[in-house]
């Protein structure tokens, strides 16, 4: 699916801060949850998930027990959160692509960064109209024990589905999250259509073209399983 991230997050941002501003200034829930959140991305700590992470963070950095705000949180993303899907535009050729990797065996891994449950995440898929594909794996804080860019997360994808690099494609729009699935010897496709992040020298991708260049490029090599990013 196609959306300015930047905005995407600023509005998801805003709609949750109002929603629990009854029970915490939202200035400090804010600083908080970006704070806990980096806590998520530095992690590499692999007996604790995600959320593991995140509540042992943010709970006592916001002073409010969890049995609290967790009540409010789920009733946030059954509700508020749903608004958001006026900011996303469905990419015409995801679903075919994807439906095509999926109808030909491979093993399709949603591979988003996994700072969300995975509410929030099926209801993006469910916006883009790929919620009801069948997916060797979804990675959402609740599973995962690492996030993007770490190499480990890209590790830890490879060892649940039992997969080895040579084997696997990583295909998404993110220069620095993305293209991060190098680091772990998985060969990278980024997708230029909506392009996050500059291609500056570092990380360069083994692939790169349009939706439309990729599905030329997966009629070729459809001997490969497919990993669906962003």
């Amino acid at each position: 699916m196609s959306y300015d991230t930047d905005a995407f997050l600023q509005k998801y941002m805003e709609l949750l801060a109002r929603r629990v501003s009854e029970f915490v200034d939202p200035s400090l829930f804010l600083r908080q949850l970006l704070r806990s959140t980096e806590a998520m991305v530095r992690n590499l700590d692999p007996s604790k998930t995600n959320k593991d992470v995140f509540m042992e963070d943010f709970f006592p950095g916001i002073g409010i027990p969890p049995e609290v705000l967790m009540p409010v949180f789920d009733d946030f993303y059954r509700k508020e959160f749903l608004s958001l899907k006026s900011l996303v535009r469905p990419v015409p050729l995801a679903r075919p692509l994807v439906e095509q990797a999926v109808r030909s065996g491979l093993d399709v891994v949603i591979a988003t960064n996994p700072v969300f449950p995975m509410v929030a995440i099926r209801e993006r898929l469910r916006w883009g109209h790929l919620d009801d594909l069948s997916y060797r794996l979804v990675t959402s804080y609740e599973v995962m024990h690492y996030c993007k860019p770490n190499r480990e997360y890209y590790e830890e994808v490879l060892s649940m589905i039992g997969r080895r690099p040579c084997e696997c494609l990583m295909i998404g729009n993110d220069v620095d999250e993305d293209l991060a699935a190098g680091a772990a010897g998985i060969r990278t496709y980024l997708v230029t259509d909506c392009l996050r992040g500059k291609q500056d020298g570092g990380k360069r991708p083994d692939f790169c073209g349009t939706f439309q260049d990729l599905a030329d490029f997966l009629k070729q090599v459809l001997g490969m399983p497919v990993v669906s990013g962003r």
